[in-house]
């Protein structure tokens, strides 16, 4: 079980470095050819890599195939309380002359954490019980034909 939980926090890494990779170059774009103020760059950037996200981490991580749209209702809800407190303290953050960058590099590990640990034991949690009934032991024989 414990090299499943760090098999799984691997994959979770991976996609999270290439979601990181759509979200800084999403706002890149924004911030430097566009000149988009920081919060609807870092909103429009942070909704891309969570789509992307999301969608990966429940195929490839969690191997969920339990109701998604309300998985998707839950990972809603982390959202709807992590963006507005990052964007605001992203925004006040860069407004007192903190680096763009600097400030979206901290507030993507800090995402990274909490989302892990609210996708494995909110999101995709399974109970010992499901996992039984989807894989069941194979019954040992107690003698050979």
């Amino acid at each position: 079980m414990k090299k499943e939980v760090v098999f799984q926090g691997l994959k979770f890494l991976g996609f999270s470095v290439t979601a990181g990779i759509i979200q800084i170059g999403t706002f890149t774009l924004m911030n430097e050819l566009m000149t988009v103020p920081y919060w609807p760059a870092y909103l429009t950037s942070l909704i891309l890599s969570i789509l992307y996200n999301f969608t990966l981490n429940r195929k490839f991580t969690f191997k969920s195939h339990n109701n998604i749209p309300f998985a998707m209702f839950l990972v809603l809800c982390y959202y709807a309380v992590f963006t507005p407190l990052s964007t605001l303290w992203g925004d006040a953050l860069t407004e007192i002359g903190w680096n763009e960058y600097i400030v979206l590099g901290g507030t993507m590990i800090i995402n990274f954490v909490t989302e892990f640990l609210y996708q494995k034991f909110v999101v995709f949690r399974v109970k010992k019980k499901e996992v039984l009934i989807q894989n069941p032991q194979p019954q040992t024989k107690l003698w050979n034909r």
